[in-house]
C-alpha cells in the first residue's frame, strides 16, 4: 500500500505556507477559472459566489467528463478542477503535472439493477450485461467488489455506457444493471426502473470518489491563489453539506433533474474538502488496484497528493 509519507515525499520540509493571503485584496481584481462536473457530487462550486471575497471572481466552467476537466487543469485552461480520483491517478501515473490538493465528494456511487430482476447482490451479476464506464472510479470499485465475491470481469458482459445514459439504457432493457454515479441511481430508483444492488463502499478504498486538483505550477507560483480558492471551496462545501434542502434546490436548478430523484441521491453524496491520512491511504489503495488491473503502468510519482493547504486550513 502507498503510505502518506510516500505520496508527500519530496515536497520540501522547509516550505512555509505563511498567513492565509487573499488574492485580489490588493491590486487588480482576480478571476479564477474553476472546472466542475455536471453532477451532484460537484455542486459545491455552484455556491462559491456567496463566499468569494472582494476583488475575486470565480468563473465556474462546466465539463461533461472527469477526464475533460482534469485535462483542462493540465493544459491550464482552468486554474482548478473537480474530478474523480480515477482521472487524477491516470493523469499522474502518465507523468502529467496534476496534483490533488483537497477532496470534493465521497460516496456518490451505486450498483443498480433492473426493477423486478433477480439481481439483488454483487454475486448475482454473473452472466449479466452490466454498464460500466471504462477507466472510471466506479469501474475500479465494482471490479474489486466482484473479486471479493469470487467474480471477475470475465463473468459478466461489460457494456460501455456513459454515466448520463446508464439510467436510459437500463429502462430501455439494453443492460441488466449498471455501476453509476449520482444522480443517475436516484433517477432509476425514483422512476421505478431500477432497484438498488449495493453502494460499493465495502473495500479498502472506502468511499473515496471526487477530488480537487491543480497544476503543479500553480502550487509553486501562486500559493496565495490556492489558499484563497480552497478557503472558498471549504466554506461552500460546508454550507452545502449542512443544508441539504439548499443543496437539492441548487442541483435541481443546475442539473435539470426532478427533485424526487435528487432527494434519493443526496443521502448517497458526502460533500467534503478534507484530505487527511485516511483519504491518502485510500488513494494509495486505489492506485494499487489500478496498477493490478493494468489501468496504469506505474504508480504516481511522489507529490501527487499534497495536503499542505488543507492541513493549514484545519489548523486555522
Amino acid at each position: 500500500m502507498i503510505r502518506r509519507r510516500t505520496f508527500l515525499a519530496g515536497l520540501g520540509a522547509g516550505l512555509a505556507l505563511g498567513p492565509a493571503g487573499r488574492a485580489g485584496a490588493q491590486g487588480a481584481p482576480v478571476t479564477i477559472r474553476m472546472g466542475s462536473l455536471k453532477l451532484i457530487h460537484s455542486i459545491a462550486p455552484s455556491f462559491y459566489e456567496r463566499f468569494t471575497p472582494a476583488g475575486v471572481t470565480v468563473e465556474v466552467v462546466p465539463f461533461e467528463s472527469p477526464t475533460e476537466c482534469k485535462n483542462a487543469v493540465v493544459t491550464k485552461s482552468v486554474d482548478f478542477g473537480t474530478f474523480g480520483i480515477a482521472a487524477a491517478t491516470l493523469g499522474a501515473a502518465a507523468g502529467e503535472p496534476i496534483v490533488v490538493i483537497a477532496s470534493t465528494c465521497n460516496r456518490g456511487m451505486a450498483v443498480i439493477a433492473r426493477k423486478g430482476s433477480d439481481i439483488h447482490a454483487i454475486k448475482d451479476l454473473r452472466g449479466q450485461r452490466v454498464a460500466i464506464w471504462p477507466g472510471s472510479t466506479q469501474e475500479v470499485f465494482v471490479l474489486e467488489r466482484m473479486r471479493m465475491e469470487g467474480l471477475s470481469v470475465k463473468d459478466i458482459t461489460p457494456v460501455r455506457v456513459s454515466f448520463s445514459e446508464m439510467h436510459i439504457a437500463l429502462a430501455r432493457g439494453d443492460v441488466d444493471a449498471y455501476v453509476g454515479a449520482e444522480p443517475g441511481p436516484g433517477v432509476s430508483l425514483a422512476s421505478g426502473a431500477g432497484q438498488l444492488v449495493e453502494y460499493p463502499y465495502g473495500t479498502e478504498m472506502g468511499a473515496l470518489n471526487m477530488v480537487f486538483g491543480a497544476h503543479r505550477d500553480t502550487l509553486a507560483e501562486r500559493p496565495d491563489l490556492v489558499r484563497t480558492m480552497l478557503e472558498i471551496h471549504r466554506k461552500a462545501t460546508d454550507f452545502a453539506a449542512g443544508d441539504r434542502p439548499a443543496m437539492i434546490a441548487m442541483a435541481v436548478a443546475k442539473l435539470g433533474q426532478k427533485r424526487e430523484a435528487l432527494e434519493l441521491s443526496a443521502p448517497n453524496v458526502e460533500l467534503t474538502w478534507r484530505l487527511g491520512p485516511n483519504e491518502v491511504r485510500q488513494a494509495g489503495a486505489y492506485a494499487q488496484h489500478m496498477l493490478a488491473l493494468k489501468q496504469i503502468k506505474r504508480l504516481p510519482e511522489p507529490g501527487f497528493i499534497d495536503t499542505r493547504f488543507v492541513d493549514a486550513m484545519g489548523r486555522a
